[in-house]
């Protein structure tokens, strides 16, 4: 009898362990992304510069960035590598682009990513990295696309900012937002214009691009030695 009464007290106190356990295992860190969508657009945390922003698909993209816009005026960046700064004028005639890259900016998105495609010669692209840290920081701001802007008179001469179209199918060739590349060719890369939007300029520091897009790069054209965007700023 004691011995079925303990085989029982065992068996309830193993299934109770192996509950608790279930639990301990649900209890993973919630994405992100549940959390912010439940905060809605409001102009005004956007204009009073609040932390507290939704998060972005292609559907709410348009509308946060037009009203991020009316606010956050910057249009002067820098970014700073082991190679050197690049500083970069964003045209105010591409407002979503420039909206959308002075944002990543102050999410300190580009912090940590490379320049992780680089053909000598033709540009140099960046803004990815194959690290967790920048995949979680994609989560974090959401997954969007931004529609071209080809018809502001902007043509892919040497030393332009352009953004890549996403690696999603589309025929629209809707950009990625989290990317970029910077037109090395000398006498420019005009076969591009009319698919990519040119929304930006390097005003100083293309000698520091020159020495990026001449560095070593596997059959991917991904350099052999990683170069790390060591962080983007805010120029006044």
């Amino acid at each position: 009898m004691r011995v079925v009464l303990f085989l029982g007290l065992f068996l309830f106190f193993l299934n109770c362990e192996d509950k608790q356990s279930k639990k301990k295992d649900s209890l993973k860190a919630k994405d992100t992304t549940e959390t912010v969508k439940q905060v809605e657009l409001k102009k005004d945390d956007i204009e009073n510069n609040s932390d507290v922003f939704p998060v972005l698909d292609t559907k709410n993209a348009m509308e946060f960035f037009l009203v991020y816009n009316t606010k956050h005026k910057e249009n002067k960046v820098r970014i700073t590598t082991d190679f050197g700064a690049i500083d970069i004028l964003l045209f105010d005639e591409t407002k979503f682009h420039r909206s959308n890259f002075i944002y990543l900016t102050k999410q300190k998105y580009f912090d940590g990513t490379q320049f992780f495609r680089v053909i000598n010669n033709f540009m140099i692209q960046g803004g990815n990295g194959d690290d967790m840290a920048t995949a979680i920081k994609r989560r974090k701001i959401g997954k969007y696309l931004l529609p071209r802007d080809t018809n502001r008179g902007f043509k892919h001469d040497r030393g332009t900012v352009s953004m890549p179209s996403s690696d999603i199918e589309n025929p629209h060739k809707l950009a990625s937002p989290y990317q970029f590349f910077i037109v090395q060719q000398k006498g420019g890369a005009h076969h591009l214009n009319g698919d990519y939007t040119v929304f930006g300029k390097v005003i100083k520091g293309m000698d520091v691009v020159d020495k990026i897009a001449s560095v070593k790069t596997d059959e991917a054209d991904w350099p052999l030695q990683n170069i790390y965007i060591n962080n983007v700023e805010i120029l006044n």
